[in-house]
């Protein structure tokens, strides 16, 4: 996948994730929405976000507000502001995970077995709606591309891709609300995976999953790509209840 053609779909994707807020709670719903676009890395690290301009008219908040926000994602490490011509808002490389110890601090307050029954819902149901609708040769395209995103991931850049292969599902389903809700707890779920190692021999498994659940969308198969999507939510489930126990 060119750069260009990524920041060309990571625009789209953004799409899912910010919305307009709504009023009374615009600070602490535009702070959770771009957290969202970080933490499901729709903009990779070291890219640039979208000017505050195109941000705050996004969100339907001042650019006073705005700032306030970006202020606490600098302040939690999450981004830097660089001046210039070439300046904006980056996303800043995430810390090595802290392993299982992490983890368990991280699911304190997370009721882990919910969210990946939810999660399990919205793919399955994204993938069973794709094929049973049926794709454009446009959303296809768009569908094998992600995939070859994944194919050709560096390790350390694989998560995120798998993260954009998922959410080009759940956009491609045709409900704004599937995405959304699927966008929020992808969000929670990567929180949980960033503080697990990247075990290739999952990986390699995880891709002929990949595989095989986009031929069966692309073939309208829509039992295959529920059965498969199923399946290799349950291999992700398991992997966090194996470094849970």
């Amino acid at each position: 996948m060119s750069p260009e053609t990524e920041r060309q779909g990571a625009g789209d994707r953004l799409a899912a994730v910010l919305r307009p807020v709504r009023a009374g709670n615009g600070f602490e719903e535009a702070l959770e929405q771009i957290l969202q676009v970080v933490r499901l890395g729709l903009v990779p690290d070291g890219g640039r976000l979208p000017a505050e301009r195109e941000l705050a008219e996004r969100l339907g908040i001042s650019r006073v507000t705005l700032r306030e926000v970006l202020k606490v994602l600098q302040d939690q490490g999450l981004v830097e502001a660089r001046r210039g011509r070439y300046g904006g808002t980056f996303v800043l490389p995430r810390a090595d995970a802290g392993g299982a110890d992490e983890l368990r601090r991280r699911i304190a307050g997370v009721d882990v077995e919910d969210v990946l029954r939810f999660r399990e819902v919205l793919e399955v149901g994204a993938a069973g709606l794709c094929a049973a609708h049926g794709l454009t040769d446009e959303r296809a395209a768009r569908l094998r591309e992600a995939l070859a995103g994944t194919h050709d991931a560096p390790l350390a850049d694989y998560r995120r891709r798998d993260t954009l292969l998922h959410l080009t599902l759940a956009e491609l389903s045709g409900s704004p609300s599937l995405t959304a809700q699927y966008a929020a707890v992808r969000a929670t779920v990567n929180e949980l995976l960033d503080c697990i190692p990247l075990l290739v021999r999952n990986l390699e498994h995880s891709q002929r999953q990949h595989t095989a659940l986009v031929e069966a969308v692309l073939d309208g198969d829509a039992d295959g790509a529920r059965e498969m999507m199923r399946e290799h939510c349950a291999g992700t489930a398991a992997l966090l209840r194996g470094f849970l126990t």
